[in-house]
């Protein structure tokens, strides 16, 4: 017979375990750089630019629109590798608790 009590438990479990999955994504962090190494950006699992570096050389009146290209670029390739993470992150921390549903992409809960 179908148990309703148990069936809200298990509902609850997984929202508790997901939103555990969801504070660590701060934790996960990813670096990407651009203009061998000059601009290096750094983004958490939440998508957040948490540090930013740029090398002394292109700090120049005429290199803004270089600097500017190069920031970006370093910004894009941090989150794409910060995506990547936060999946597997959300994967492993809902691992046995959310069943494996073709379709179902927990890349939504990132």
């Amino acid at each position: 017979m179908f148990d309703m009590n148990k069936m809200m438990e298990k509902v609850k479990e997984v929202q508790e375990k997901m939103k555990e999955a969801q504070e660590k994504l701060g934790d996960v962090t990813a670096t990407g750089e651009s203009g061998a190494g000059l601009v290096k950006a750094t983004v958490n699992g939440k998508k957040q630019l948490i540090n930013l570096e740029i090398d002394n050389d292109l700090i120049k009146p005429e290199d803004k629109e270089v600097m500017q290209d190069l920031v970006i670029a370093a910004v894009n390739k941090a989150l794409e590798e910060v995506d990547a993470k936060a999946k597997e992150t959300m994967k492993q921390s809902t691992e046995g608790f959310i069943p494996n549903i073709p379709g179902f992409d927990l890349g939504n809960f990132t």
